[in-house]
């Protein structure tokens, strides 16, 4: 048989099946068709030789803004992930009822990155940062919201709702009841964003077994851990009973101090994920492999943090037998790394800096059988859309406010 692309020589890291070896990789025909031993090159139209490097299946980024163009917060999917290794982003509530459709027919149809969506309960979606998408109750319709899942679920995965003061100001967890209405109707999970003004306790209490909080390691208001600096009990009934739990780091829900006592005590996230947008992209996101060392300087192997950007995110989205995985048959979505080793400064959003000793560099992205590579793109559109919305100014203010508080509590 012969190949389009063959990768020889790699390590391949795959822990849908357990494997980490040496093998080849061969693709055809957009599919992986081989991955085995000393494969012949003769047989391979491309041979990349990558000696040395880590050969893993595409990640999925469960957590991205990509509506671009049409929010605040959408950042273009193909330069953001294809030149990091992600080969599928799920736009994290961009779009609500309303706008869901143009998701679709404008970015997932046209791009090269697999784009699948989580649908708002507002209306509203996240059209405009500066303006809280459920201040106002009358934005969000149950029906309507369960009734575009339903009728797209080729491309949408859930419901997701952002509590916290500046999304829904007085209405504490309504929007979450509605938003767990629209999934009950359409036999969906909920993803919920979390932030100062949630009472966390009573989210936890109403979610259901793989509905996901994300922004775990969020550092202000109600966190995971208590008072005493302990996971609450509150948060470990709601991961035994099913409740799963995602890091979005966001441009302001990612704290050291938070992540470091909870991963002390046992508790890692079921997923690992960068909420993208135009706010983080050039710092302290970047991109998902940048989210990924962070986590390998917290203690996870990078056997752990691939897999809770692959198998892990593909079974929750139902497609564990298409994507995060390298079995043969299987849509050709891979990533090649090299685990460079030397001293990087890492920021949490608060501003803190940890130099860790190693991190996760792409090398090239293979989606649907098609090779590239991360100088293939420059950063000119994506910056030009960032400088323009960059952070939402009415979140500026919080952010610096935290900030203080945890020099404060530092000094």
């Amino acid at each position: 048989m012969n190949f389009d692309l063959l990768l020889k020589n790699g390590t391949v890291l795959d822990p849908s099946q357990g494997l980490r070896a040496g093998r080849d990789v061969a693709v055809a025909e957009g599919k992986i068709i081989a991955v085995e031993p000393l494969l012949p090159a003769v047989q391979a139209r491309e041979v990349i030789d990558v000696s040395g490097k880590l050969v893993t299946p595409g990640l999925i980024d469960l957590h991205t803004h990509v509506y671009a163009g049409a929010t605040t917060w959408g950042v273009k999917p193909d330069p953001a992930c294809l030149r990091s290794g992600v080969t599928t982003a799920v736009d994290a509530g961009s779009a609500g009822w309303a706008s869901f459709l143009g998701l679709r027919w404008h970015v997932m149809e046209r791009v090269h990155t697999q784009v699948l969506g989580l649908v708002h309960i507002s209306g509203l979606g996240l059209v405009c940062g500066r303006v809280g998408e459920m201040l106002d109750l009358a934005y969000a319709d149950v029906e309507r919201t369960a009734e575009m899942v339903r009728t797209q679920r080729d491309y949408t995965v859930g419901v997701k709702v952002r509590l916290g003061q500046l999304s829904v100001g007085e209405n504490g967890i309504a929007p979450l009841q509605l938003a767990l209405q629209a999934a009950e109707a359409a036999g969906c999970p909920v993803m919920v964003h979390i932030a100062r003004g949630t009472s966390l306790p009573e989210v936890l209490e109403l979610l259901r077994p793989g509905d996901i909080v994300t922004h775990c390691f969020q550092g202000d208001g109600d966190t995971i851990l208590n008072e005493q600096g302990q996971v609450r009990p509150e948060v470990l009934a709601a991961r035994e009973r099913g409740v799963l739990f995602d890091v979005g780091h966001g441009v302001g829900s990612f704290r050291w101090e938070v992540a470091t006592a909870a991963l002390e005590q046992g508790f890692w996230p079921d997923f690992i994920s960068t909420d993208l947008h135009t706010g983080n992209l050039y710092g302290p996101v970047y991109d998902l492999p940048t989210t990924l060392s962070k986590f390998l300087y917290l203690g996870l192997s990078v056997e752990e943090a691939i897999a809770r950007t692959t198998v892990a995110p593909a079974q929750w989205l139902g497609r564990a037998d298409e994507l995060g995985t390298l079995r043969e048959g299987t849509v050709a979505d891979l990533a090649v790394w090299e685990l460079e080793e030397g001293k990087f400064d890492l920021y949490d959003t608060y501003g803190e800096a940890r130099q860790a000793k190693q991190r996760l560099r792409p090398v090239l992205t293979v989606r649907a059988g098609r090779l590239w590579q991360p100088e293939d793109w420059t950063p000119e559109a994506e910056e030009e859309v960032c400088q323009r919305f960059a952070i939402p100014p009415e979140i500026e203010p919080e952010l610096a406010a935290a900030r203080e508080r945890m020099a404060r509590r530092r000094s």
